[in-house]
């Protein structure tokens, strides 16, 4: 566990490796908000993050996959702290995690948590969060800003500039959409979980933005030229990530094509 500070923002920092597949997952504390959980994986160092740390009066979760949500279910039991999430994902929340044997291997198993629905706007001890629904990444993604001094806390909507791989679930046109949804706000400072804290995240989100619609504009024109849906990936992504084979697929740059397409035929239909 690596604990940094930016203003008044606590970062703990998680690192974890599986099959050749690294990651670092992040979750915040800010004015007494805890934004995510992390994973169970590193239950005991966040154990000891928790003891070290009473003035946690909330926790606001970006969504509900496990390498958020991990050690949600002790600090509910032990701390007895609201926990909120996007409303549809409570009744997921109350049950044990299900999902591919592989994430376990990276994550662990998400237990069970009773969770609240988050509003329109949360308030931590002396500061307003604007809540914003980000689908994409998943369908029950938020995004948490303080208008007041530009922060935004972005989930996994940010990761990286220049996106390879995508989960199956993940929708390419849904990210662009809500990249330009927070893009309509001011801020500068992001803190991205699996990047961590970023000085110049807005302009992150542009080049991001920026390079997601010449992605999709490649990929339309390739299909329209005739060539399939494989063909383009293995034109526009020729490289295998370690992370398509061991998760057999749940993760593939063809997930990229294959959405950027459906959403153009969608708009077509229009």
């Amino acid at each position: 566990m690596e604990i940094t500070q930016q203003g008044d923002v606590l970062s703990v920092k998680h690192s974890v490796e599986y099959g050749g597949f690294k990651s670092d997952v992040y979750m915040y504390l800010v004015d007494g908000m805890l934004v995510d959980t992390g994973a169970y994986r590193v239950l005991d160092d966040v154990i000891a993050f928790y003891k070290d740390h009473k003035d946690i009066e909330l926790a606001c979760i970006t969504h509900s996959h496990e390498d958020h949500t991990g050690t949600a279910a002790w600090l509910a039991q032990n701390r007895q702290i609201p926990i909120y999430i996007h409303p549809m994902s409570i009744e997921t929340c109350a049950k044990p995690g299900e999902y591919p044997l592989y994430r376990h291997g990276i994550w662990g198993q998400r237990d069970p948590f009773a969770a609240l629905p988050l509003a329109d706007q949360m308030d931590s001890c002396t500061k307003q969060w604007k809540v914003l629904h980000t689908p994409g990444h998943a369908a029950d993604h938020m995004a948490f800003l303080n208008r007041a001094t530009g922060m935004l806390f972005s989930g996994d909507l940010l990761v990286t500039p220049k996106t390879k791989i995508i989960l199956r679930e993940e929708s390419i046109p849904t990210i662009m959409s809500s990249i330009r949804k927070v893009l309509t706000y001011d801020f500068e400072e992001v803190f991205c979980c699996h990047r961590g804290y970023v000085k110049d995240g807005r302009q992150l989100f542009e080049i991001k933005l920026d390079y997601l619609e010449n992605l999709s504009g490649e990929i339309i024109h390739l299909y329209e030229q005739g060539n399939t849906m494989d063909e383009i990936k293995c034109r526009l992504f020729p490289a295998t990530p370690v992370l398509f084979e061991l998760s057999d697929g749940e993760w593939d740059s063809g997930h990229i094509v294959r959405t950027v397409i459906e959403g153009h035929k969608a708009q077509m239909q229009v």
